[in-house]
C-alpha cells in the first residue's frame, strides 16, 4: 500500500501531496501523521524554500477528516500540531496552497492555514460538518475570519454553505484562479518566484505581518521596526543591486 502523503522536491519548493483519491484526500490517523512528518522535513531542510500543498488526482484537495476513520483522529486531539498535522503551527516559511475539486471542511482549513491559495475554475470550498454537527478545530474559526473579515465569515461557518472559486476568489478566500489542472504548475512557479527574491528581508516581513495582526497599530509599526536592525546589511545589499540597476521594470521573479 502506498504511503498516502508523498513529498517531492520540485525546484525551490517542496510539494507534499495528500494521496488518498479514492477518499477524496480525506485525513485518517496515518495521514495526519504525514503532513506532521511533511511539515517537519520541510522546516529542517533550508532549501526547501516554500511548501505547495495539494491533493491527488482532480476530485478534491481534501474533503477534510475522514469521518469513516475518525477514531483514528483521537490520539491527535491533543497533539501540538493538531488533529491534521500541522495546523496549530506557524510555517517559518511561505505555504501554498494549489486546489483543484473539493476543498472541504478541515480541508479548507488546511487551505488556509497556508499564505496564498491557488485555485482551479471548477473549485469548490465550504465547512458541510455544520450539517452532521462536527466543530472546527484545525483554525478555521480563527483563519478565515482574517482572511475575508469576520462577517463573511461567520456566513460561511454558520451556514457551512458551499463557496464556488469565483466567489471565493471574488472575497479574497482565493488568491488567484487558474484553468483546471493547472493549479499545480502555478503554485510551484509562484513558489520559484518566491524563492528567487532575498530570503532573510522577505521572511522578516512575513514574520511583521503574521504575529501584528491583531495588535493595535503602535504596538504592530514597533514590532516591524524591531526587523529593522536584524536585516539591515541585506537591505543596504538589496538597496546597492537596485542602484546598479537590477530587478527595475519588474518583479524579475515569475510571481
Amino acid at each position: 500500500m502506498s504511503a498516502p502523503v508523498r513529498s517531492e522536491r520540485r525546484g525551490a519548493a517542496l510539494l507534499v501531496t495528500i494521496d488518498r483519491p479514492e477518499r477524496r484526500n480525506a485525513v485518517d490517523g496515518e495521514t495526519a501523521d504525514g503532513l506532521q512528518a511533511a511539515y517537519e522535513a520541510f522546516v529542517a531542510d533550508d532549501a526547501a524554500r516554500v511548501l505547495v500543498l495539494t491533493g491527488a488526482g482532480d476530485q478534491a484537495f481534501c474533503a477534510g477528516a475522514d469521518l469513516k476513520a475518525l477514531e483514528t483522529l483521537g490520539p491527535r486531539q491533543a497533539a501540538p500540531g493538531g488533529p491534521l498535522g500541522f495546523t496549530r503551527l506557524t510555517s517559518p516559511k511561505p505555504t501554498i496552497a494549489a486546489i483543484a475539486g473539493w476543498c472541504l471542511a478541515g480541508g479548507l482549513e488546511l487551505a488556509l492555514w497556508c499564505d496564498v491559495r491557488i485555485a482551479a475554475r471548477d473549485a469548490v470550498l465550504g465547512f458541510p460538518e455544520r450539517r452532521w454537527g462536527v466543530p472546527l478545530i484545525d483554525g478555521g474559526t480563527q483563519r478565515l475570519p482574517r482572511i475575508v473579515g469576520l462577517g463573511r465569515a461567520l456566513d460561511i461557518i454558520l451556514t457551512g454553505r458551499m463557496v464556488a472559486a469565483e466567489e471565493a476568489h471574488g472575497i479574497g478566500l482565493v488568491t488567484e484562479l487558474v484553468a483546471p489542472g493547472a493549479q499545480v504548475e502555478r503554485a510551484l512557479a509562484y513558489a520559484e518566484g518566491l524563492a528567487a527574491f532575498p530570503q532573510q528581508t522577505m521572511l522578516g516581513d512575513r514574520r511583521a505581518a503574521i504575529d501584528g495582526l491583531g495588535l493595535p497599530l503602535e504596538a504592530g509599526l514597533a514590532l516591524e521596526a524591531l526587523s529593522g536592525p536584524q536585516t539591515f546589511l541585506a537591505a543596504l545589499e538589496g538597496a546597492a543591486r537596485f542602484a546598479a540597476g537590477e530587478g527595475r521594470g519588474g518583479t524579475g521573479s515569475g510571481v
